[in-house]
């Protein structure tokens, strides 16, 4: 009996003492770490805590503009990557093209149209007055009632006719430099007035070729690499009349024209669109659309 209470005793002094221990021996590491600080006799203010310089192994760097999203470089080249096999499987889905667009939009390039636009006075006051184009800066009712055949009049049409809006288009957020980002949220806002200004429809086929002119005018990566590989999958009769007549017809004209970026679209909505292609300096392609319905009666005829 006199041994079990003996062990018993033993048993309760033994945490007791190594729990001492501990609490004694944590003392000391928080001493310790106060005397490395330089806490023990001079203790850090609130405002020296709140000054703590350690990084996050990762952390993204703080936005340029309103939108913008920063990116590394592995993450732009994964973006590469993924939006030009899905804009290559999927050329429809608009997501993979804009970011297709802003990952190949690379510094170079937009460097080069900014110069453009500086030595350009129309240009100069486009980067200078960052106008942005929706139907409402576009006042699109008012265009309507605009002259026949005025540059105003052919876009409101054109737009009735495609069944599409200026305010579709989405702003960029991944090029890093405010005003090389607003060049190319210019290049993609004016788009619409390519394709009017060119008469060609918004169909698979005519943004193909609608592509190779803007990269023989402007030199923007993603539309000559729409030009190369996007008449892969499509019917072979669209692809022999891509190359026998708006290939060469894009390749010509693109190189010829006027650089597209400098043009101040919404000051000259009332200017005949005629006129316009010829101060410009391009030659409007023959009509898709019936050049396409053309192909569809014969195919019908014969069959």
């Amino acid at each position: 009996m006199l041994v079990v209470q003996q062990f018993q005793k033993r048993s309760f002094i033994i945490p007791s003492l190594i729990s001492s221990g501990l609490s004694y021996l944590s003392k000391d590491i928080r001493l310790a770490d106060k005397m490395e600080d330089g806490e023990l006799h001079f203790p850090k203010t609130e405002f020296e805590k709140s000054q703590n310089t350690s990084k996050p192994l990762f952390q993204r760097p703080e936005p340029n503009y309103p939108g913008h999203v920063p990116l590394y470089n592995f993450e732009k080249l994964l973006m590469f990557l993924g939006s030009s096999i899905g804009a290559f499987v999927n050329p429809t889905n608009n997501n993979f093209i804009v970011s297709l667009g802003e990952s190949t939009a690379f510094p170079w390039v937009l460097n080069r149209l900014r110069t453009q636009m500086l030595n350009d006075p129309s240009g100069r006051q486009v980067l200078k007055e960052r106008p942005h184009m929706t139907s409402k800066s576009l006042n699109l009712e008012e265009l309507k009632n605009y002259p026949d055949n005025s540059l105003g009049k052919s876009y409101f049409l054109w737009l009735e006719r495609e069944g599409v809006s200026p305010d579709t288009r989405v702003p960029v957020k991944y090029i890093t430099d405010p005003e090389l980002a607003f060049v190319f949220q210019r290049y993609r806002e004016c788009h619409d007035f390519y394709h009017t200004i060119t008469g060609l429809p918004i169909v698979r086929e005519g943004e193909i070729a609608l592509k190779l002119f803007e990269f023989m005018n402007l030199g923007i990566p993603m539309t000559g690499l729409g030009a190369l590989f996007a008449p892969i999958p499509i019917k072979s009769s669209q692809r022999r009349r891509l190359l026998s007549v708006y290939y060469p017809w894009a390749v010509k004209n693109g190189t010829i024209c006027k650089p597209l970026i400098n043009v101040y679209w919404e000051k000259i909505m009332k200017k005949d669109i005629d006129v316009l292609r010829s101060e410009l300096g391009i030659e409007k392609p023959p009509d898709m659309r019936e050049l396409r319905k053309k192909a569809r009666s014969k195919k019908k005829q014969v069959a």
